[in-house]
Formats: C-alpha cells, sequence, structure tokens
C-alpha cells in the first residue's frame, strides 16, 4: 500500500536525488581536500585534521537558524540546492577523514611512476590514486549516502513544497490527527 502511495514514491524518487548528488558533491570534494591532506606535510596539518573531524560532531540544531536565513538570502529557499549544499558541508569533514587515511595507506611510489610516464598530478590522482582507493571511496560514498538519505531536519526546514520532500519529510506526514 505505501509503495502505491503517489507522494512516497515521489519522496523516494526526490531522497535519492538528493543523497545521490550529495554523495558525488562530497566525493568529489572530499578527494580533492583529501589528497595534498594526506601527501603533503606541512605546518598545521594535525590541528587542520583536528579541525576537521570536529566539525563532523558539530550539532546541526546549533546552526539551523542562522543557516536558514543564509539559504532565503542566497534565494535558494525551497530548492534541492538548498538540501544538496547544506548535506555537503555536513558530509564532508566525514568523507576527508576516510579518503585521508585510505590515500595515506597508498605508496607514493605509484603516483611517481605515474608522473615520470607524463601524467600531471591530478591525472596520477584520477588514474592511479583513486582506482586504488576504490575501498576508501566506496565506503566514504555509502555513508555520506546514508548521512543524506537519512537527514530530515535541514529538508524540513528548507523545503515547503511537498513535491520537494524527501522520504524522511513524507513519512511523518502519514500520521495526522484522524489517520495513521
Amino acid at each position: 500500500t505505501i509503495f502505491g502511495d503517489p507522494d512516497f514514491r515521489r519522496g523516494v524518487l526526490n531522497s535519492v536525488l538528493i543523497a545521490g548528488v550529495t554523495t558525488v558533491a562530497a566525493l568529489i570534494l572530499g578527494g580533492l581536500a583529501a589528497y595534498p591532506l594526506a601527501r603533503l606535510r606541512f605546518r598545521g596539518r594535525t590541528f587542520l585534521m583536528t579541525g576537521i573531524l570536529a566539525l563532523a560532531f558539530f550539532p546541526t540544531g546549533a546552526i539551523l537558524a542562522p543557516l536558514f536565513v543564509e539559504v532565503r538570502d542566497l534565494q535558494i529557499l525551497n530548492s534541492y540546492l538548498a538540501v544538496i549544499l547544506v548535506d555537503t558541508v555536513f558530509a564532508l569533514p566525514l568523507t576527508v577523514w576516510i579518503l585521508t587515511a585510505f590515500f595515506r595507506q597508498l605508496p607514493p611510489d605509484l603516483e611517481d611512476a605515474a608522473k615520470v610516464d607524463g601524467a600531471t598530478t591530478l591525472q596520477a590522482f584520477r588514474m592511479v590514486i583513486v582506482p586504488l582507493a576504490a575501498p576508501g571511496v566506496v565506503t566514504a560514498g555509502i555513508l555520506s549516502f546514508i548521512f543524506a538519505w537519512n537527514e530530515f531536519l535541514f529538508a524540513n526546514t528548507f523545503l515547503f513544497d511537498p513535491a520537494h520532500w524527501p522520504v524522511t519529510v513524507v513519512i511523518p506526514n502519514f500520521a495526522t490527527q484522524h489517520t495513521i
């Protein structure tokens, strides 16, 4: 019965869209941030990594009102973009942390060999490092997808039109005062 409900089916599609785009964005941005953090040695790197991890534990409810004002000022309220941007920002710390750990495990000789063969740093990253770190990329992707799929607070706050609601917002609306 639940899958026959058009609101539920639309909510599932919206959830797939939001979680899918969030996952892809988090993996791309997180990979581009994690690679230099894993390979380069610079002063303050440990402090930066600790700060990134601390952001993952930041309570989302504490900044909901300022985020609402920012989304309103950007004029993206009641759009998928609002939820995708905020979900991506909150998925990035864990993605960066996981990918940094996986990129560190790979020997730098592999990318050096690719550079000797004429690859740029970005080509070596894309064609050598990312395929070899596939288990880490998949792990980070799964966790980002689950986070974005289960997210309720931002979707409920930034999306007013029921046509844009993900399944996490649609399901509570099945229980009303008169029906369940």
